[in-house]
């Protein structure tokens, strides 16, 4: 069991990711101060320091924690519908729809991981790959079940399908976020899930 100091500090950890993350996502990570980060969360700018040694530092934590976030919540998606008794094309829709759910609840943190995921020559550019990573192959093994099971073709190119599901769940709710916001997760799940199925032809 976590002691109370473990938990506290969760928490101060959790209120500088969140002041953070939305900081940078208006400002971007150079004009972000550690004084503004400090003021933002409520937090003496010495609490900073007790946490993270450097502002770089708090920057990389963040996105390592907020992607193991979203690596978490689709792989307990899958384990879900596993449990179930559904299939592994199943399984992946419900990854779908974890990821838009994710992307609902922390559309700053996802702006930024986006925009860093195409920047070179960052201090963090080498962590981001690794907790990438994590998450895509969370989608290639029910990919690479799927296709042990008959349920997919064994011709499928497991990671870059995998890649390629993880961005289209990400650039579709970005798009949906920015420029539909009318639209319903339900909606845009339902759209995403034609195109997971091959059945956007209309055949």
């Amino acid at each position: 069991m976590e002691s109370s100091s473990g938990t506290r500090r969760q928490a101060t950890r959790q209120k500088l990711y969140e002041a953070a993350v939305t900081l940078i996502a208006e400002k971007g990570f150079s004009a972000t101060t550690v004084d503004e980060i400090a003021e933002r969360a409520g937090v003496a700018k010495g609490t900073v320091y007790y946490n993270f040694k450097s502002k770089t530092e708090l920057f990389e934590e963040l996105l390592r924690h907020g992607v193991g976030l979203l690596t978490a919540s689709l792989r307990s998606a899958a384990e879900g519908t596993k449990e179930r008794g559904g299939t592994r094309v199943e399984a992946l829709d419900a990854m779908i729809r974890a990821g838009l759910a994710f992307i609902d609840r922390y559309p700053a943190f996802t702006q930024l991981y986006v925009a860093e995921l195409w920047r070179t020559n960052r201090a963090w550019q080498s962590t981001l790959l690794v907790v990438r990573q994590e998450a895509v192959a969370v989608v290639e093994e029910v990919l690479r079940e799927g296709v042990e099971l008959g349920e997919l073709s064994g011709e499928i190119d497991i990671p870059l399908t995998a890649a390629a599901l993880v961005g289209m769940v990400l650039v579709a709710a970005l798009d949906w976020q920015a420029f539909q916001p009318g639209r319903s997760i339900d909606d845009v799940h339902s759209a995403l899930s034609l195109l997971l199925r091959g059945r956007v032809s209309g055949r």
